[in-house]
């Protein structure tokens, strides 16, 4: 399958979805590790996370699928949030678990 189908369907698929370095139990970066304790901390649960380690295919082309050049990049419901930062802006905002939470209500 194509790089950026597989990546498309995981996104628009799954509800909330991390590509991240390593994995949750044992994350290969602090960008990775914060992102994790961010979603942890709203509540989130049924999070898909890619290892972008595992497959380079994915390491390039989820940067090339959201045009960002750095990794993790969280995605709710089909939509790109961003990464790490932008994640860390909407935890201190509220918008984070706001987010999180609606997406709960929908399901």
């Amino acid at each position: 399958m194509d790089t950026q189908k597989k990546i498309h369907e995981l996104v628009t698929n799954n509800p909330i979805v991390l590509f991240m370095k390593g994995t949750p139990q044992f994350p290969q970066c602090g960008f990775s590790s914060r992102a994790v304790q961010l979603l942890k901390a709203c509540g989130a649960d049924n999070v898909v996370t890619v290892d972008v380690l595992a497959d380079p295919e994915i390491r390039q082309g989820v940067k090339d699928y959201a045009n960002w050049p750095t990794v993790p990049q969280l995605y709710i419901a089909g939509e790109f949030m961003g990464g790490s930062d932008i994640m860390t802006e909407m935890y201190e905002a509220g918008d984070l678990k706001k987010c999180i939470d609606l997406l709960s209500k929908a399901n």
